[in-house]
Order: structure tokens, then C-alpha cells, then sequence
């Protein structure tokens, strides 16, 4: 168990506290004792090594879990209860909503475990261990090893590794690849599949601000939602079953209601998605020019069509409300990016970075031999890339961004057995696609995807190349002389696929003949076998030199600077990351407070403006100041704040935790000033955007009234920081008799099961703390 200290804090000096400068990076967490563990002490943290990462006993990483496989989530009571965010659990918390329990409007709180709503597609991955084995993959393999025997021996050694680690499918493992291909880590996770909604707030107060607020600060939005993990009653991961039992993790969070202060360490432990921060000038061209601005076009575009149908009809906005915000989240970021990337002059500085290095490289003969030609290697790659890319983002975005086209491509196994008259087969096939339609249907309109096929079919064919598009499309196109609306026409008047009665009537009877004449499949087969058979080979032929490449220039910068620690580009591996709680300044004359509160909200509150409706119990609270022991010690409620931790997609949901290893808040997002982050690091301006712990607890007790989930966390007050520093100026020294005094008291309030009272003190400062251990 973490130790507690006491919330007796002494300060003699009236020197003010350690200011600590951003620090780069997502570290992995079983490295931290050997790379990370002396920074972070000198910035706050109050824990060992073993306390935050331990194989063998509990520690930090116990308590945080992979959510979905595409956020994080972390346990905050002994009994399973999970804490996100509001839109990592949006699609679980739509597809329990109805016009008449509308969920999202309304919110939900299940007052006991049995009220608590199953999600079958859901599940949580806990990190059981993770290990380095480099050695292991590359055993035997030099720089004289070609390319594809490289490739080839690698990929066979990963995946028979991660099959032995997982012992029979007891866990899932995998290994991935680090530093573009120099080093390699074993993951391996308990997989549990029973994870029940247990609370969420309205989506006026878990989405406050909606769009127009999204990735900016300041923010006042109650981003969480709450699940419970359930396990066998033998305690083993199981799929839902009412007899199932709370999930007992190793260690859980305990929930702060501590104040927080400028440069107070703070910690982000999660799953961050992606990063490409050794990319270099020739990459970013393509990130800018060809993704980001194709991104923001389809986007927008389908946006702006759904929008008008959720408009119309309740119903159609439930129904895309969570792919709505899926889509427009990274809309905006791509549009952020660009702006950053230019504000920044990113691209003239990996430019001058390329440059060094060059020089670097040809100052010495052994060097020029081995890595002299790298940089040429990427660009030329990255040149036959550009050719062929927009061929993925358009296939991606367009294509498969349109709702009957996806459910076509999703046809192509039952397509695949159907050819091989192998009914028996077929009949599986079918069998496997009913819950992938049922899922598509509860949340499909079809007159919204008509609009949207008309539109970015269009797109398709003005702006991939014409000889990089299937013959079968074009004379489609050629057929309706270019118009797309009489082209959508005959799509959906013809194609089964966007009935559901029809499209079930189909998988009780699969035929390849009906499937093989529905426009809908004739679109997305020729479209997916064009891609394969004329873009997919000059792209992987591409990529691979890409990443030999990549990987050579990776080598040689480590080289380049051997006193220089680097981390790992994320890759939706667990990760931790260090810095403090820090406002900043956007622009020249402005400067940010590191904190956000209710009365922001108010400020904020449109009756007219969906994004920004106040609901009415919240508004009552503000204006009697019934905060609880939720307000700081102005009397304020805090509702966000922001640290210079670096984060990135898949961090949503992650826990912002103090030195002494709790829950101080939940992350949910990044700002506008720093959207280049998945590409470079700014340590003026990256921020990430926490909800504050106080600010959850008032919401689920004084909002929600579910006090028994206040009930099963662990809640914790260190006391205010404030009233310690304004008394230091009263305290020249700590007298002996004013030790003793706060020792006795210390002893005095002794738990069950404590029993040491230490004196701890800070090195270079004049101030003591007593720490209780068990």
C-alpha cells in the first residue's frame, strides 16, 4: 500500500516553491527507476520506483487500464469502480439512450451495483507486465541482414513470443516495436469484457462547450463518466453474467480534495495513441499538405450534412451524437495542427535539425558509409508516397466514411466464402455479421448517408488521379453524366444494404449473386480491389524504404547525442509522463490562470446555445454556494486546470496524479496553441486539460446524489497549501517543542494497521514532513 502523509506541513522559509520546467516525453513506466525516477523527486514526486511500477506487488500501474482500446481509464475504489472520460464512454452512454431515457441529456447514476448497464463490446486490458526483448528479436540479425529477411525474421520472432506470453490465450500480449524498429517490448494484459456504466452527467456538463470549446482553454467541462469492472466469482475475466462479481484490483486511486497550486508535480499515466516525433521535413509535408487539409475537407463536409438531419429529429441526433463528436474532435485537431506547425516554423526546423545532422554524419568516413545517404532515402520515399497517398485518406475518409459503403466493405468476408460454394461456411460467415448489422442499424439514418455518399463520392472522383480510380467506378460515374445526387439515387433505391429488414433477410439466405449486383458492394469492391492490386504495392514498396530508413536515422541520432535520454514515439503502449500544474501565456499581453471554476460556467451559460445550456440544479447549487468540502479555500469551485504534462490522443481518460500518488484530476484534452504535439514538443505551450478530482466528487454527491459511489472511494485531504505558506512568516524556526507537539498529534491519529510515524526532511529547505507507513 502507497504511504499516506499526513496533512501536517510544516514551512519555514518563505522562498518560493520549486519552479520545474516542462519535461518531454511518455516514458515507459518499468524504465522510470533507471531514467526518470531523480527528475522527478526534484519536481515533487514523493514515491519510490516500486511505488509507481512493481511486476510483484501493487503499484501505480495496477490501477490504470486500457479502456476499449482507445482511451484510458483508471480504478478509484476497492470495488472495480472506474473513473474516464465522458467521451471515452459516449458511445456506451448513446447506445443505452432512447428518446425515452435519453441518457445524454439527461445523464445517468445507478444508485446500486444491480441498476448498473452491461456493454457487450466493451472491455478494459490491465497491464500485467512488460518487458524488454530486443535481444530476443534481434538475435543474430547485423546491418549486413537485407531487408526482408530482417522484416521477416522479426515479425516471426514477435508474434511467437507474445504467443508463448500468453500462455494459452489465458492473457493477451503483444509486442511492439520502439525507436522506428531498434528496440522491441513485450505487453502483456488481463483482458475483462464485464464492464458496466455506472454513472454519467448530462452531456450540458460533460460536454460543455462542445465544439467551440473543444482542444481550447480556458475550459469549464465535466468530462467523465464512471464503469465498474466485473469478474468471474472465482476471479477470472468473464464475459457478462449476473453472477459476476466487482473486480478487485491491486491498487486503486485514492480521490484528492487537496488544493493545487502553480508548479505542484503533477503525473499522467495512460495509453497515448500515436506520436511521429522523429519524422522528419519530408514526413511533415506530407502530414501537412496531404492528410491534415484532406482531413478537414471530408470532414467538414459530412459534418455539415449530419448536423442538418440531427437538426431535424431527436432521434437522428441520438443516433449520431457519439460519431458526430468521433468525427469533429479530429476535424478540428487537423486544422489546429496546420496552424501550429506554421505558427511554430516546424518544418524549418526539422529543415535546420536534418541540416546538423548531415554535417554530423559527414565529418567522419565509418558514419558517411553507414548513414550518409539516409536523408536522401526518406525523401525519395516519401516522394513515391505522395503520389500514391491520397489513395489511403480518400479510401479511409470518403469511402469508408460513408456509413453503406463501410457495412459493404464489412460484407466482403461472407463475400470471400460465398466464392468457394462452401454453404456451410457461408452460413457462419452470415452468422458472424448480424451483431456488426444490428450494431449499424440502431444508429444509422439513411437519408443523412445519401447526402453524405453524394458528397464525398464526388470528392473521390474530382480528386484522386483517374488512373489510380477502379474502371468500374468511373463508368458509374460516366453512366449518371457526373451527378452524383442521381448517382445516390440509384444507390440507395437498389441497395439492400440500407434497409435493415432487407439486409437481414440477406443473411438468412446470403446468395453471391444478389450481393455481387448491389450497387453499394459493386462501389466498395471495385474501389478496395483497384487499391489493392494498383496503389496498396507502390505504397508498401515506399514504406518499406521509408522504414529502413527511419529506422537508420533514429540509430544515428542516439548515436549523435549519447548523453541525450530520448523516449519512445507513443504507440499505444502505457506510458507515464512528469511536469506540474502551470498556466501560460498564448500571445503576447494575455496570460492564463492554471484554473477554471464554476462561475466560469455561468458566465458561459446560453439557454439558446446547445453547447453551452447550464442545467438547472447545477445553476441552483452555484447560486446558494452549496460546494460541500468540494470548494478551495477561496470558497471557490474549481472546475478544470491545466500542467505542462506531455500527452496525446488515447490519453483521454488518464488520471493527473500528485506527488504522493493520488487522484488530483482526469485528463481530457490538449490546446489549441500546441496541436503540433504528436510531431513536435513545445514547452511554452503544451497543455493538458484536466478536470479537477473536487469538481467530479461535487458533481456525483451535490449534483447526482449518488452518495454510494461517494461511499466505496478513497478520499483524501492534505490540507491547504495556502494556510501552511502564510504561517511560515510567523515561524523563523521549527522549535523542538513545536516538533514534538505535531509528532504527538501525528501518533495521535493512527489507523489500524499504521504504525510508524516519520520525520522526512527536504534536503536545501528549512520545512519537515511526517509521513505515516504501514
Amino acid at each position: 500500500m502507497l504511504k499516506r502523509i499526513l496533512s501536517l506541513l510544516l514551512f519555514v522559509s518563505l522562498s518560493l516553491p520549486f519552479a520545474a520546467k516542462a519535461d518531454e516525453g511518455m516514458w515507459l513506466p518499468m524504465l522510470i527507476k533507471r531514467l526518470n525516477h531523480t527528475d522527478m523527486q526534484k519536481q515533487g514526486l514523493q514515491l519510490t520506483a516500486e511505488e509507481i511500477y512493481s511486476v510483484n506487488n501493487s503499484s501505480l500501474k495496477d490501477a490504470i487500464v486500457q479502456f476499449g482500446g482507445f482511451c484510458t481509464g483508471e480504478f478509484i475504489s476497492s470495488e472495480g469502480l472506474l473513473l474516464t472520460n465522458h467521451h471515452c464512454g459516449y458511445s456506451s452512454i448513446q447506445s443505452h439512450s432512447t428518446t425515452e431515457h435519453d441518457y445524454l441529456t439527461d445523464g445517468f447514476w445507478a444508485m446500486a451495483k444491480e441498476k448498473e448497464l452491461p456493454n457487450p463490446e466493451l472491455f478494459v486490458d490491465i497491464l500485467v507486465r512488460m518487458d524488454d526483448v530486443t535481444g530476443q528479436v534481434l538475435e543474430g540479425i547485423s546491418n549486413t541482414t537485407s531487408e526482408q529477411e530482417r522484416a521477416q525474421k522479426t515479425a516471426q520472432r514477435m508474434q511467437a513470443i507474445a504467443r508463448e506470453a500468453s500462455n494459452n490465450g489465458q492473457y493477451v500480449s503483444y509486442v511492439r516495436d520502439f525507436f522506428n524498429g531498434n528496440e522491441f517490448y513485450l505487453f502483456v494484459y488481463e483482458r475483462f469484457s464485464d464492464v458496466r456504466l455506472v454513472g454519467a452527467p448530462p452531456s450540458s456538463i460533460g460536454k460543455f462547450g462542445g465544439d467551440t470549446d473543444n482542444w481550447m482553454w480556458p475550459r469549464h467541462t465535466g468530462d467523465f463518466s464512471l464503469f465498474r469492472v466485473y469478474m468471474s466469482p472465482d476471479g477470472k475475466p468473464a464475459d457478462y453474467s449476473p453472477n459476476n462479481v466487482p473486480y478487485k484490483p491491486k491498487h486503486h486511486l485514492p480521490v484528492s480534495i487537496s488544493g493545487k497550486e502553480q508548479s505542484d508535480f503533477a503525473m499522467v499515466f495512460g495509453f497515448p495513441g500515436r506520436t511521429k516525433r522523429f519524422m522528419t521535413s519530408h514526413g511533415l509535408k506530407l502530414e501537412v499538405n496531404q492528410l491534415n487539409k484532406s482531413r478537414i475537407k471530408l470532414r467538414e463536409k459530412k459534418l455539415g450534412l449530419w448536423k442538418e438531419e440531427m437538426d431535424k429529429d431527436p432521434a437522428t441526433r441520438i443516433k449520431y451524437a457519439s460519431k458526430y463528436a468521433s468525427t469533429a474532435n479530429y476535424y478540428k485537431y487537423s486544422i489546429g495542427q496546420n496552424e501550429g506547425i506554421e505558427r511554430m516554423k516546424t518544418m524549418e526546423g526539422k529543415i535546420a535539425d536534418e541540416a546538423k545532422f548531415q554535417t554530423w554524419v559527414t565529418a567522419d568516413a565509418q558514419r558517411k558509409a553507414q548513414y550518409g545517404d539516409v536523408l536522401n532515402q526518406i525523401g525519395n520515399a516519401n516522394n513515391q508516397i505522395e503520389k500514391y497517398n491520397l489513395g489511403t485518406v480518400y479510401l479511409n475518409e470518403a469511402v469508408l466514411g460513408t456509413e453503406v459503403l463501410l457495412l459493404a466493405y464489412r460484407m466482403t468476408p461472407l463475400y470471400n466464402v460465398l466464392k468457394l460454394s462452401n454453404a456451410e461456411a457461408a452460413k457462419k460467415a452470415a452468422e458472424d455479421l448480424e451483431s456488426t448489422v444490428e450494431s449499424h442499424f440502431k444508429n444509422y439514418y439513411a437519408p443523412a448517408d445519401k447526402k453524405v455518399f453524394a458528397a464525398l463520392m464526388k470528392y473521390y472522383s474530382e480528386d484522386i488521379p483517374k488512373e489510380q480510380q477502379p474502371d468500374a467506378f468511373k463508368s458509374m460515374v460516366k453512366k449518371y453524366n457526373g451527378n452524383f445526387e442521381k448517382l445516390a439515387d440509384y444507390v440507395f433505391n437498389n441497395s439492400f444494404l440500407v434497409s435493415e429488414e432487407k439486409t437481414e433477410a440477406f443473411l438468412q439466405n446470403p446468395a453471391l449473386k444478389k450481393l455481387e449486383n448491389d450497387p453499394a458492394f459493386q462501389i466498395v469492391n471495385s474501389i478496395i480491389d483497384n487499391y489493392r492490386s494498383n496503389i496498396a504495392p507502390s505504397l508498401a514498396e515506399a514504406n518499406a524504404k521509408l522504414a529502413q530508413a527511419n529506422r537508420l536515422y533514429v540509430a544515428a541520432l542516439r548515436q549523435m547525442n549519447p548523453d541525450k535520454v530520448y523516449y519512445p514515439d507513443a504507440n499505444s503502449t502505457m506510458r507515464l509522463s512528469y511536469g506540474t500544474v502551470q498556466g501560460y501565456s498564448p500571445q503576447d499581453g494575455v496570460r492564463y490562470n492554471y484554473y477554471t471554476t464554476l462561475e466560469g460556467i455561468m458566465d458561459k451559460a446560453d439557454s439558446t446555445n446547445e453547447e453551452f445550456i447550464v442545467p438547472d440544479k447545477l445553476q441552483q447549487l452555484y447560486r446558494t454556494k452549496n460546494y460541500g468540502r468540494y470548494a478551495n479555500e477561496k470558497g471557490e469551485l474549481v472546475v478544470n486546470f491545466i500542467t505542462n504534462n506531455d500527452i496525446t490522443g488515447g490519453n483521454s481518460g488518464s488520471p493527473v496524479i500528485n506527488g504522493r500518488g493520488e487522484l488530483i484530476g482526469v485528463a481530457f484534452d490538449g490546446n489549441w496553441e500546441a496541436m503540433t504535439g504528436d510531431l513536435v514538443y513545445d514547452p511554452d505551450y503544451k497543455r493538458c486539460i484536466n478536470m479537477d478530482s473536487r469538481y467530479l466528487l461535487f458533481i456525483i454527491d451535490k449534483f447526482a446524489g449518488a452518495t454510494n459511489l461517494i461511499n466505496e472511494m478513497t478520499i483524501v485531504d492534505n490540507g491547504n497549501p495556502d494556510a501552511g505558506d502564510a504561517a511560515s512568516a510567523a515561524i523563523p524556526n521549527v522549535t523542538s517543542d513545536l516538533l514534538e507537539a505535531a509528532i504527538e498529534e501525528a501518533k495521535a491519529e493512527l489507523k489500524e494497521g499504521e504504525s510508524k510515524v516519520k520525520v522526512k526532511k527536504k534536503e536545501g529547505k528549512k520545512s519537515v514532513k511526517l509521513e505515516i507507513r504501514n
